[in-house]
Order: C-alpha cells, then sequence, then structure tokens
C-alpha cells in the first residue's frame, strides 16, 4: 500500500498538469477569433479589405428602405475583425442603379434622410466620430469628413450610441446621388 500511493501522487500530479494544458489551449483557441487586442499597440488583429458580395451588402440597402434590388456592383469593402468587447471597423462602397432625391426625406418619426450640409444634434457629432476614421488607414476611398459634409451628400443613420454625449459607436448609411454611390459606416471603439 506504501508503495501505491507516491505512484498515485504522480500520476494525479501529471494528470492535472496535463488537463491544465488542454484548459489554456482551448481558451486560446476560443479567444482568438474574437480578434483579441494587441497587448502594446492596442489595435485589434487585422481586418479584410475583400470585396464584398452583393448578398453580404443586402442589409444596408434595406435599412435605409432603398431596397437590395438596386444593388449593382459592391465596389470597395472592409471588415475588421472584432475584439472581445465588439469593437470593429467596417465600411462598404456599393453602387446602385437609381437613387431619386425626392425618396430622401427624414420621415415623422425623427428617422429617414437628412442632407449631410444641414446636420445638427446628435447626427452632427455622430460625423465627427466618422470623419476620425474616414478617408484614411484602411478605408482610403471612403470620403472624407469635408466631402461628406456637402450638399453632395445625404445620411441615413441607422444607429448612433453615445458615452454621454459623445458618440462610441455608429452605423450611418451615405448616398451620393449623382453617382448613384452609398457608403456604409459601421464602427464601434
Amino acid at each position: 500500500m506504501k508503495h501505491i500511493w507516491p505512484a498515485l501522487k504522480w500520476c494525479l500530479v501529471i494528470w492535472g498538469a496535463t488537463s491544465l494544458i488542454g484548459v489554456l489551449i482551448i481558451c486560446v483557441s476560443f479567444a482568438r477569433p474574437f480578434g483579441a487586442a494587441d497587448s502594446i499597440s492596442g489595435t485589434s488583429n487585422q481586418g479584410s479589405s475583400a470585396k464584398a458580395s452583393k448578398e453580404d451588402v443586402r442589409y444596408i440597402l434595406n435599412w435605409c428602405r432603398l431596397g437590395d434590388s438596386r444593388t449593382e456592383e459592391v465596389i470597395h469593402s472592409y471588415i475588421s475583425s472584432r475584439s472581445l468587447t465588439g469593437d470593429h471597423l467596417d465600411a462598404h462602397a456599393i453602387r446602385i442603379s437609381h437613387v431619386s432625391i425626392d425618396e430622401l426625406k427624414p420621415d415623422e418619426f425623427g428617422s429617414g434622410w437628412y442632407r449631410c450640409d444641414q446636420l445638427k444634434g446628435v447626427l452632427a457629432d455622430a460625423m465627427d466620430f466618422v470623419g476620425g476614421w474616414s478617408g484614411n488607414g484602411e478605408i482610403r476611398w471612403f470620403p472624407t469628413k469635408e466631402q461628406l459634409l456637402t450638399s453632395d451628400f445625404y445620411v441615413y443613420p441607422w444607429s448612433i450610441y453615445c458615452h454621454g454625449t459623445r458618440p462610441t459607436s455608429a452605423e450611418l448609411i451615405f448616398v451620393r446621388p449623382s453617382d448613384r454611390m452609398v457608403f456604409y459606416f459601421g464602427c464601434k471603439m
């Protein structure tokens, strides 16, 4: 009996160490797809600039009530990985078949389309948030804040979340009727 206890003790130690290593491997493999932030720069894993398909961006035109049947081509796309807290940056440029200025009106519920050179309040603050990201980095093709804040663009605010009065997350859809371009911006930080 005295010889069995030391052997059993070492078997349990080895079993415990193997189990701990297995749990660590499983935790790392589950955390990796969520794009855990780089501890030095604070940025998440790289995103993808591969062009999205028409089916991938259907929701954008449906959200703003233009309808996905208008999609001609997805010109540009960027989809970042998500951090554990959900931080991300997604953007798309979509050419549509037609759009009329008459369609681009606000509705009675405070939703709908707004001309970008006439923005006020939280929507103007959301444009400042977009301006920090647009036209640089991975989405150089996205219009800059200066370009967006003209009468050439209309915006459909899908969602804007604020910390206090400062937007920290926004999903905005822009349309430039002159060349039938729709730009989607979705970001949480």
